[in-house]
């Protein structure tokens, strides 16, 4: 009916008008978009989960045909049969790794626990004189921590029923539902979202055929070729973080078992393990997992708090300038200087999720912009 011409022009007017109409009504277009998120919100979780998990799948897959003699490309009996067994293996070797973290943790915490009561007692008299050399009034602050308990005791007992129907009960209890509904909601969509991201890791070479045959039956073909070419380098790109990040991860824990035991402060082998753990938050990880130890020392031992935190530090700076950019930036492509201003960038737009995440996506931004300049230099 039309030519090219005449299509292409009527797209941009319809473009345009659509695009206009959007931005004056900006509340009803985001309106719309956050309640599309909220009711995908368990797919889009799971296909989250499915593209991290299918790093060590993928891996653990090479491994098994390894060991069966199979060989990856174009293979078709028991390929079915290797990918669930490679997803199962990676769930338990993950659910080992959380039952190591909270066996060696939980008793920990309980021993240590035991001991502050009578750690306070003791350390209390170097407390109220530490207060005092100050000048700190400690009878004036006792009286007033007195006096507000007997005041809240006194309010209690006097108001009876009608103090405790005072205080608002029906808010607490709303409060308290409110709370309870949010949490069985965010665990019923972290259940799905774990479902579907092992449906979709258990089919994804089927799905990956579908997605093929679409695009080549709906877009041109050099659009299809480079939408390829992006999903493969962000995969690429992502396989070589995570395994950065595990060999960083490792490197870390270690680094700071090795301190800990040459200056023979406590909790060397669990503050290295979280180290570890917490790791693969860049940059921000480690000083969190400082704290915890920090924490677990000054219960253990105060005298050698402040030592574990200088220790902790050295530990973590040198890790920080001469090993992560190296061995992180480096498998994906990354320059230490790069690498810094990602964690940067990422954790001030996202948070920790940006932190994590923004290192693989500047990588590949950074790998097309080259292949871009140095295709319009050959031209």
């Amino acid at each position: 009916m039309f030519d090219q011409k005449t299509r292409r022009a009527l797209f941009l007017i319809a473009f345009g008008v659509c695009l206009y109409a959007a931005m004056m009504h900006l509340d009803v277009v985001l309106g719309a978009l956050s309640a599309a998120v909220d009711i995908f919100f368990p797919v889009l979780l799971g296909l989250g989960f499915a593209f991290v998990l299918n790093v060590p799948v993928s891996g653990m897959e090479r491994l098994l045909h390894r060991a069966v003699g199979l060989v990856p490309e174009g293979r078709r009996p028991g390929e079915g049969a290797i990918t669930m067994a490679s997803i199962v293996l990676v769930l338990i070797a993950i659910a080992g790794v959380a039952v190591l973290g909270v066996t060696m943790l939980v008793p920990e915490l309980i021993a240590s626990a035991r001991t502050v009561a009578p750690l306070l007692a003791e350390r209390l008299p170097e407390i109220e004189e530490s207060l005092v050399a100050n000048g700190v009034d400690v009878e004036k602050l006792a009286q007033f921590f007195q006096g507000a308990g007997a005041s809240s005791a006194t309010a209690a007992a006097g108001s009876g029923a009608q103090g405790l129907l005072n205080l608002g009960l029906g808010s607490i209890a709303s409060s308290v539902f409110a709370a309870a509904r949010s949490t069985v909601s965010v665990l019923s969509s972290s259940v799905f979202a774990f479902v579907i991201a092992v449906y979709v890791l258990a089919s994804k070479r089927t799905l990956g055929r579908q997605v093929n045959r679409v695009m080549d039956a709906h877009l041109a073909p050099g659009h299809a070729a480079r939408i390829r070419h992006v999903a493969s380098l962000a995969t690429d790109t992502y396989s070589k973080f995570l395994s950065g990040q595990c060999l960083e991860a490792c490197i870390l824990g270690t680094l700071i078992f090795l301190a800990f035991s040459l200056f023979r402060l406590p909790y060397a082998g669990l503050i290295g393990f979280l180290t570890a753990l917490f790791a693969f938050v860049p940059y921000v990880g480690a000083f969190a997992s400082c704290a915890i130890g920090a924490f677990l020392t000054l219960l253990a031992s105060p005298e050698h708090a402040p030592l574990c935190v200088i220790v902790y530090l050295a530990v973590q700076f040198i890790e920080n300038q001469f090993i992560y950019p190296h061995v992180v930036g480096s498998s994906v492509g990354l320059s230490a200087l790069w690498t810094l201003i990602a964690a940067l960038v990422g954790g001030k737009l996202f948070g920790i999720v940006g932190i994590v995440f923004f290192i693989p996506i500047v990588a590949v931004l950074y790998e097309l912009f080259r292949q871009w300049t140095n295709a319009r230099l050959a031209e």
